[in-house]
């Protein structure tokens, strides 16, 4: 994408409650297979996580008064969705 000025999209955010670091972790990097990003230690200190994978950037930040979102969304394409590893989002 580039109209002479824009080069591309460098990340999308999205919200996510306290305390769920972990089950973002099982997700974006279990399941999908994305490699958690270090934030730096300001941004670190209020929780979320940061996940990469080719070029896409997911930036997970902590909402106090999360409440998932109806419609929003990130739309990310999957070379081959029988290679993920879909048992985990099986509910238990």
């Amino acid at each position: 994408m580039t109209n002479g000025v824009l080069e591309g999209l460098h990340h999308a955010q999205l919200a996510m409650p306290r305390g769920e670091e972990e089950a973002a972790r099982a997700f974006y990097a279990g399941v999908l297979g994305m490699t958690e990003v270090g934030k730096p230690p300001v941004l670190a200190a209020r929780g979320g996580a940061w996940f990469r994978a080719g070029g896409l950037e997911l930036h997970l930040g902590v909402e106090e008064d999360f409440g998932p979102a109806r419609k929003a969304h990130p739309g990310i394409l999957v070379a081959d969705p029988d290679e993920l590893h879909l048992e985990c989002l099986q509910p238990a």
